[in-house]
């Protein structure tokens, strides 16, 4: 059978459906549902040019890509192209196509740089560097078995800060957009980003379809959200931490460890039976932090990069 690429149209159920089926079946430690795929390409910002595309086959999804400029970045041109295949359908060309059609839609919108996580796996790393991609730094996925594991006690909260939820920030969550800002620019990695548009986070961040309003924890001092974790749920077994991080001013205290253990607590007595989280490999306070609570490394990806033009 012939492969074809194509963008994802969002208002197909086959197309929705088969792309998170593809990013399970190869990527199982990041949640990924039929809505959070039609929300990503329907509620990023524009100047993102975000595209999602599928490789299609006798009808059939086997593999699936997304392709944006980092837009929020203070560098520009900076680029991202993730590319996956069903495992049970490789060495059909999907991932040849995926990779062509996603640099030509990038080179057509600006960008001179363009990165990629691949999975530390033998295949995977010949397949970018065959495509001029060049190794860069590693970052692990990690589980934690929430239905069967021991989570450390909960500590005492400190005098003078309060436990809420994201819920609570429901009429005016600004202050969280502040602390996400905040964080975000200390995160490691090859390309630096900036949150300034409060209405762009609202759409693609706080209205997330997978964002638990609930069992995102923010420690809070002064009535100041000062530390949080921030949580997703796939809607029924699985949860993951998408960010966690502290106010410089508030670092040291243990804040951040204290919004996501809660977190882990509530996840639990929810009925949710499977945790997943991301750290770089030079994170060493966040490592320390999910050692703590019981993570294991389950894979390791590299963020590989090719220079356009």
């Amino acid at each position: 059978m012939t492969v074809i690429v194509r963008a994802l149209n969002p208002d197909v159920p086959a197309d929705t459906e088969g792309f998170a089926r593809v990013r399970h079946l190869a990527l199982p430690y990041i949640l990924f549902t039929p809505d959070s795929v039609r929300h990503l390409l329907t509620r990023s910002h524009p100047d993102a040019h975000f595209r999602s595309l599928v490789a299609v086959e006798d009808g059939e999804v086997i593999g699936a890509a997304q392709v944006a400029i980092a837009h929020d970045s203070p560098d520009p041109g900076q680029g991202y192209l993730n590319v996956y295949v069903r495992p049970d359908r490789t060495h059909r060309g999907a991932g040849r196509l995926l990779v062509r059609a996603g640099e030509e839609h990038l080179a057509g919108v600006g960008a001179v740089k363009v990165f990629s996580w691949v999975l530390d796996e033998p295949a995977n790393r010949a397949f970018a560097e065959r495509h001029d991609y060049t190794r860069g730094r590693p970052a692990h996925f990690l589980r934690l078995d929430l239905a069967n594991s021991t989570l450390p006690p909960l500590p005492d909260v400190p005098q003078g800060v309060e436990l809420r939820t994201a819920a609570d920030f429901a009429d005016d969550p600004r202050p969280l957009f502040e602390l996400d800002a905040e964080t975000v620019t200390d995160e490691p990695g090859e390309v630096a980003l900036e949150f300034t548009d409060y209405d762009a986070w609202l759409e693609q961040n706080w209205k997330h379809p997978l964002l638990s309003h609930e069992l995102t924890m923010a420690a809070v001092v002064d009535g100041r959200p000062v530390a949080f974790s921030v949580a997703y749920t796939d809607g029924a077994t699985r949860y993951s931490t998408a960010m966690t991080g502290t106010a410089r001013a508030h670092r040291g205290r243990g804040l951040a460890k204290l919004a996501k253990i809660h977190s882990l607590y509530r996840a639990r007595a929810a009925g949710l039976t499977e945790a997943f989280t991301g750290n770089d490999a030079g994170n060493d306070p966040m490592i320390a932090i999910n050692k703590w609570l019981g993570y294991e490394i389950c894979a390791t990806e590299v963020r590989y990069v090719r220079e356009l033009g």
